[in-house]
C-alpha cells in the first residue's frame, strides 16, 4: 500500500512525500522513526476511489446499528487495552466489511492526525453518530475515561436494537395479513367481479344494492387504476415530505402517540429512551440543562422532544425536574414519584434507570399483547369483507334461483 504524507521534521520544517507500507499503522511507525510529526496521511488508492465515487457512496450505502455496535465494542476493547486511538481507528477501518464504515473511520483518523479533537472528528458524520453518541465521546475525551463512555454507548445501542427488533417482530404478522388481504381484494375487484358483472348484465334483472356497489367499485377500479396508483404514490410522498417539516413532524408525532393499540407503545418507547439516556448523561457528570438538550434530540419523537425542551426551560427558571416533568402530562404518577425521590436523595440517575426499566417492562408486555389484540380486529375485518363480497355476488344468484323456482 502506498501513502502520501504531510508533516514537519525535527527542525519544524514542512515535509511531504510518499512511502510504501503494509498498513497505515506501519506507515505511521516508519514516519515516527524518522522523527516526522505526521499532519496528514492518505492512502493513494483511497484518494483515487474517493475522487470518483465518494459523492454517491454515502447515498448508496448505510451503516446498520449492528455494525455500529460491533465497531463501538471493538473500539472499547482496543481502548481498554491501551491502544492509541488513531491506531485503533485505522486498524478497525482496515478490518471493516462495509466500505462506508471504512471510509468514515479513515476520515476520522485523518482528522485526528491533523490535530482535531475526537468529538469534532466524529461530528463530521451526524447522519451516522447520534447526539448521544457524540456527547459520550466528548465526555470520555474530556474525563480521560473513554473506555467507560464507550461501554455506556454499547449498552445504549444494544437497547435501541432490541427495541427495534421487538417492534418489527410484533408488527410483522399484522402487516403480512393486511398485505395479503390487499392483494386478494385487488384480484377480486379487477378480475372476479367483472366476470360476474357481465353475467348479471345479460340477465337484465334488478340487482341488490350490495351488488350494484361492488360493480360500481370494480368498474371504477378497472377504468382508473392508473389514476388511483398515481394518487397513492403522490399522497404517500407528499405526506412524507410534509412530516419532514417542523409543523408536520410535530403534528404526526403527536398523532402517533394517540394511535389505537400502537400509541401507548410509541409513547413508552420515547419515554424509556428519555429516562435511560438522561440517566446515562447525568451519571457521566453532564449538567442537567445540557443533558436535557441532548436527550431531546435522541428520543425519536418530536412531540416528546418539545416537551423535554419545555422541561429544560422550567429547570433553567429554577423549577424542580419533577415539577417540570409533571407539567408535560406525559409521565404517570408512579414515575413522577420515583423522580421526586431521586431528587430528594440526590440519586436522580439511579431512579431514572429504574424508571427506564419500568417502561421497558411495560413495552415488553404490550408488545406481547399486541398480536393478540390485533388478531380479532383483523378477523372481524376479514369477516365483513367476505360478507360484503358474498352478499354482492351470491345474493342476486339466490334471488334469481328463487324467482325461477316460483315461476
Amino acid at each position: 500500500m502506498e501513502f502520501d504524507y504531510r508533516g514537519r521534521d525535527a527542525k519544524g520544517n514542512k515535509v511531504t512525500g510518499h512511502l510504501t507500507a503494509p498498513s497505515s499503522q506501519a506507515a505511521l511507525a516508519s514516519l515516527e522513526e524518522k522523527q516526522i510529526i505526521v499532519l496528514a496521511l492518505d492512502e493513494r488508492r483511497l484518494v483515487e476511489k474517493t475522487a470518483s465515487s465518494s459523492s454517491w457512496s454515502f447515498k448508496r450505502q448505510c451503516i446498520t446499528i449492528e455494525e455500529q455496535i460491533l465497531f463501538t465494542r471493538q473500539l472499547y476493547a482496543l481502548t481498554k487495552a491501551g491502544v492509541p486511538i488513531i491506531q485503533a481507528l485505522t486498524g478497525l477501518a482496515e478490518s471493516a466489511q462495509n466500505p462506508l464504515l471504512t471510509d468514515v473511520l479513515q476520515r476520522i483518523a485523518q482528522s485526528l492526525i491533523a490535530g482535531s479533537d475526537m468529538v469534532s472528528a466524529f461530528r463530521q458524520f451526524p447522519e451516522i453518530f447520534s447526539p448521544i453518541y457524540l456527547s459520550m465521546i466528548h465526555i470520555g475525551e474530556n474525563t480521560g475515561q473513554m473506555d467507560k463512555s464507550l461501554l455506556n454507548l454499547i449498552a445504549h445501542l444494544e437497547l435501541e436494537r432490541e427495541t427495534r427488533k421487538r417492534m418489527s417482530s410484533a408488527l410483522r404478522y399484522p402487516i403480512m395479513v393486511m398485505l395479503a388481504m390487499g392483494v386478494a381484494l385487488s384480484v377480486i375487484t379487477l378480475f372476479v367481479i367483472p366476470s360476474f358483472s357481465s353475467v348479471f348484465a345479460k340477465l337484465g334483472a334488478d340487482l341488490p344494492l350490495a351488488t350494484r356497489i361492488l360493480m360500481a367499485v370494480s368498474s371504477f377500479a378497472q377504468q382508473y387504476w392508473w389514476l388511483m396508483g398515481i394518487s397513492g404514490v403522490v399522497a404517500f410522498f407528499g405526506f412524507r415530505a410534509w412530516t419532514n417539516t417542523l409543523e408536520g413532524g410535530l403534528w404526526w408525532d403527536a398523532k402517533k402517540l394517540r394511535l389505537p393499540l400502537l400509541g401507548t407503545i410509541f409513547e413508552r418507547i420515547a419515554l424509556g429512551r428519555f429516562s435511560r439516556s438522561l440517566a446515562m448523561m447525568m451519571s457521566a457528570g453532564v449538567p442537567i440543562l445540557q443533558s436535557l438538550k441532548i436527550v431531546a434530540d435522541s428520543v425519536g419523537n418530536r412531540h416528546v422532544a418539545r416537551a423535554i425542551l419545555a422541561m429544560r426551560s422550567g429547570v433553567e427558571r429554577g423549577d424542580r425536574l419533577t415539577n417540570t416533568a409533571s407539567a408535560t402530562g406525559l409521565f404517570t404518577p408512579l414515575v413522577l414519584q420515583m423522580m421526586a425521590v431521586g431528587e430528594e436523595t440526590g440519586s436522580v440517575d439511579r431512579l431514572l434507570n429504574e424508571v427506564a426499566e419500568f417502561y421497558e417492562q411495560e413495552i415488553d408486555y404490550e408488545l406481547k399483547q399486541l398480536a393478540d389484540a390485533i388478531e380479532p380486529i383483523l378477523l372481524v375485518f376479514m369477516g365483513l369483507l367476505v360478507l360484503m363480497l358474498a352478499l354482492g355476488v351470491f345474493l342476486p344468484i339466490w334471488e334469481l334461483g328463487a324467482a325461477s323456482g316460483l315461476g
